[in-house]
């Protein structure tokens, strides 16, 4: 078979899994774009089902699946950034079973209604490395297989379990729900994050890019169980939240002996 066409069905299926988000939900499958996080997703034990490069190109990975050939042009035309590199490999999604993955876990970090696909990716990427069991995403978030989310988690979304869940399914699989909140707020009683005690079973929920977490969470009413809060100095309101929650997971990594995360 010789180079596929930009019109190849194929090569249309790329170009839509790439672009929405019903489109990969629906066929059960994304793309991962270059060398080195398709290898993690070999590496993560992920199923890869095809790779596509340019016609005569050798980047392809070994264990990455069925190499095909695209004509000239044709992979500048679907993927999603402005200097791609090959391959575009298409690899099925792992439905994970939550109630598994939150009962195996000591500590999750909750995104409720988080939006931007680059601090996602980047939340990933600080959770894995700080030992995290899961990333949880609240309905309203990001498509974890958002093309950005994919570069920007650096590989960790292979590596670390990312699923889809309320926050009434997390308390119910019996963690501590730590909120936070950029500043005090009433109804809250909120500790700075280094006096907090972060021990323990707990799962740090954080709110999305405009309004945090609901201004009715209070102590009284809300699913929260304690309220923390990054102090600060400067004229910043707040931190954005993929740095918020580096800080916060890494001291709970700190506070938590390594052996009970």
């Amino acid at each position: 078979m010789g180079a596929l066409s930009y019109n190849n069905p194929n090569v249309q299926q790329l170009r839509r899994l790439l672009g929405r988000r019903s489109a990969r939900h629906e066929a059960g499958r994304f793309v991962v774009e270059g060398p080195t996080l398709t290898a993690e997703a070999v590496a993560g034990g992920w199923k890869c089902l095809a790779q596509y490069v340019p016609e005569g190109n050798s980047a392809v990975v070994r264990g990455a699946g069925p190499v095909n050939e695209l004509a000239v042009g044709v992979l500048e035309r679907v993927a999603s950034t402005e200097s791609p590199q090959a391959p575009l490999t298409l690899v099925a999604m792992r439905r994970d079973e939550i109630g598994s993955v939150l009962a195996g876990a000591a500590f999750v970090i909750v995104l409720d209604r988080v939006q931007d696909p680059g601090n996602v990716g980047t939340i990933l990427r600080s959770a894995e490395a700080a030992g995290a069991g899961a990333v949880v995403l609240t309905p309203g978030s990001v498509d974890p297989y958002n093309p950005k989310v994919v570069r920007s988690s650096a590989g960790a979304l292979f590596h670390l379990p990312v699923v889809a869940a309320s926050l009434a399914e997390v308390a119910a699989s019996g963690f501590r729900l730590i909120g936070t909140s950029s500043h005090d707020a009433p109804g809250r009683t909120v500790r700075a994050h280094t006096d907090a005690d972060l021990t323990g079973r707990l799962a740090l929920v954080m709110g999305n890019e405009a309004g945090g977490l609901p201004a009715e969470w209070t102590d009284d009413d809300g699913p929260i169980d304690e309220w923390v809060t990054i102090r600060h100095a400067g004229r910043s309101e707040s931190l954005n939240v993929a740095m918020a929650t580096t800080v916060l997971a890494f001291e709970i990594a700190r506070q938590t002996p390594s052996g009970e995360r």
